[in-house]
């Protein structure tokens, strides 16, 4: 499900959070750390971001692209918790974390449900002057949560140079799958 998040990312668009408040990691889900067996956090601002960006090579066209996008970006912020049983978690508080991005500004551009097997993901946007400033990715199965938000101006074929760095995981997109000589 998380990879279907992803590309769910890669064929709408990309990164913010709530301007008056900026936040970046909602208080609250980190308390699920406790319940969780397993749990990934990344946290990667602007600064860090920068640094980390040191680490890949000017050499390597993929990593130079992915470089260049990082250096626009505000910050990378990713929390993932994966339970030993369904219900270690509440739909009160995935509720939460979609009510934080309800603010002016966000638009929620993806909404899956599936009664099938429960996976639930949530994209929300955010435009500044006619610009995105900012996704939030949401995607909640029955034994595992995670949040994503990236911070900072980048255009939709950016958000696939990131996969596979900074704990994001690789993406397949259309451009990837032309370069296979894969088809739709």
């Amino acid at each position: 499900m998380r990879r279907l998040a992803l590309l769910l990312l890669v064929a709408l668009a990309v990164p913010g959070w709530l301007r008056a408040q900026d936040f970046k990691i909602p208080p609250d889900i980190e308390k699920l750390s406790a319940k969780a067996k397993e749990t990934v956090e990344v946290t990667m601002d602007g600064p860090m971001l920068k640094w980390a960006s040191k680490f890949l090579s000017a050499e390597d066209p993929d990593e130079a692209k992915c470089a260049q996008l990082v250096s626009n970006l505000k910050g990378i912020y990713v929390r993932s918790f994966e339970f030993d049983k369904e219900g270690a978690y509440t739909s009160a508080e995935v509720d939460q974390l979609r009510s934080l991005v309800r603010a002016p500004g966000w638009t929620r551009v993806v909404g899956v449900r599936s009664e099938h097997d429960g996976e639930n993901v949530d994209v929300f946007f955010k435009l500044e002057n006619e610009k995105m400033a900012g996704i939030i990715v949401i995607a909640a199965e029955p034994k595992e949560l995670t949040f994503v938000n990236i911070v900072g101006p980048m255009e939709v074929e950016q958000l696939a140079e990131l996969g596979g760095e900074f704990g994001i995981p690789k993406l397949n997109t259309k451009e990837a799958k032309a370069q296979k000589g894969e088809h739709k």
